[in-house]
C-alpha cells in the first residue's frame, strides 16, 4: 500500500476537527441559529481575528529562511495594512449583525475562547518555525470553504448580503487559497525526515482541535446553557 504524502497526512489530521463539521457551524449553515447567537459568536471570534496577525508575526520572527519570511510578510501585510485590515472587516460583519464594534473589542472572553487563542499562540511561538507554519496551515486551509459557506448562509437565511457586512468572507474566499498553498509548499520542502513530518502533522492536528474547541465553547455557552 502506497504511503500517504505529507499533505495527505496533515489534511487528515485537520479533518478530524474540521470546522465545517462542527455542530455549531452545521446548525448555522442550515439557518437554524438565532441571529443573536451569531452575534455572540462574532464577538467571541473577534479574539481570533484580532490575534491572527500575531500568529503570523510570531512565526515570521522565528524563521531564519528569507524566502519563507517573505511569504509570511505578505500574509501579515494583507492582515493588517490600511483601513481594510482584516480585524476591521470582522468588526463590520459584527455591525451587520447589530453588534457594536465596541462590544466586540471590549468583550469578556469565554474561558474556552481564551484557551483556544492561547493554544494557537503557543503553537505559532514554537522555536521551530515549521510547527508554526503547520498551525497556520491548519487554520487557513479551512477558511476559503468556511467563508463561502458562511456567506451563503448569511444571505439565504439571515438576509445579510450587503458588501460591507460580508467583506471579511469575500476577501478570505480568495486570499487563503494562496496562503494555504504557500504554507504547504514550505512544509513539503522543509520537512523531509520522518521526525519533522510527524511533528508538523501533530501541530496541525492540535491547531485544528483548538479551533474546534472554540466552537464547542460557543455552542455550550449560547445554545446549550
Amino acid at each position: 500500500m502506497e504511503q500517504a504524502s505529507l499533505q495527505e497526512r496533515i489534511d487528515a489530521a485537520v479533518a478530524k476537527h474540521a470546522m465545517l463539521s462542527h455542530p455549531f457551524y452545521q446548525t448555522w449553515s442550515e439557518g437554524k441559529l438565532d441571529r443573536e447567537v451569531i452575534g455572540k459568536y462574532a464577538v467571541q471570534y473577534y479574539a481570533h481575528v484580532k490575534a491572527f496577525p500575531t500568529y503570523v508575526s510570531a512565526v515570521h520572527s522565528r524563521c531564519d529562511d528569507l524566502q519563507v519570511r517573505q511569504l509570511l510578510l505578505e500574509n501579515l501585510i494583507e492582515e493588517e495594512r490600511g483601513g481594510e485590515n482584516h480585524p476591521e472587516l470582522w468588526l463590520r460583519f459584527a455591525e451587520g449583525l447589530g453588534v457594536s464594534r465596541r462590544e466586540a473589542q471590549e468583550a469578556e472572553l469565554l474561558p474556552s475562547t481564551a484557551d483556544s487563542v492561547s493554544r494557537l499562540k503557543s503553537l505559532t511561538c514554537n522555536d521551530d518555525y515549521r510547527i508554526g507554519i503547520a498551525a497556520l496551515y491548519a487554520y487557513e486551509s479551512q477558511i476559503p470553504e468556511v467563508a463561502t459557506t458562511k456567506r451563503t448562509g448569511l444571505k439565504d437565511f439571515y438576509g445579510i448580503d450587503e458588501a460591507r457586512a460580508v467583506s471579511f468572507f469575500t476577501v478570505h474566499e480568495d486570499a487563503d487559497l494562496v496562503h494555504r498553498q504557500s504554507e504547504m509548499s514550505v512544509l513539503k520542502k522543509k520537512c523531509l525526515d520522518v521526525q519533522d513530518q510527524e511533528a508538523v502533522v501533530n501541530a496541525a492536528g492540535q491547531a485544528a482541535e483548538a479551533l474546534w474547541d472554540f466552537l464547542s465553547g460557543v455552542q455550550k455557552a449560547y445554545l446549550t446553557a
